[in-house]
């Protein structure tokens, strides 16, 4: 069995703070999606018994947009996108999705990142290891 590790997250100001497990296998993914590519996430999924929000639920706020796969969520006091919650058949149904950059124990420049062509909808293709064009 792999060896999963709870990992602790927060955004900038603390006033949400989320802890979630993965194991060393997890796909770290870049998406070229109009949002992720502004927030310059670099997230993974888990299913959702894996995410826990540990604090801030009153100072979370929740974008959606489009098919409305996901729902994303935000700190109101410092803006910061710490994690999503959706549902994507391709990527095995319902989810919870990471922004990797607000664990506080991860080094994201230590991760092997696979790229999404969500700007394209093109989810079918599955993840590359080199990114998709804008």
């Amino acid at each position: 069995m792999e060896n999963v590790k709870r990992h602790l997250g927060s955004c900038h100001c603390g006033a949400v703070k989320y802890a979630v497990s993965f194991g060393p296998s997890a796909m770290m993914t870049s998406c070229n999606c109009t949002v992720c590519a502004k927030i310059g996430a670099i997230s993974t999924i888990v299913k959702p018994d894996a995410f826990e929000l540990l604090s801030g639920q009153d100072s979370l706020g929740t974008y959606e947009w489009g098919a409305k796969i996901s729902r994303r969520h935000y700190c109101t006091k410092c803006g910061v996108h710490c994690f999503g919650r959706g549902f994507l058949e391709q990527v095995g149904g319902e989810f919870a999705s990471v922004n990797c950059r607000t664990l506080d124990d991860l080094d994201v420049s230590t991760l092997t990142v696979v790229h999404w062509d969500g700007r394209h909808d093109n989810w079918q293709s599955g993840p590359r290891p080199t990114p998709w064009a804008w």
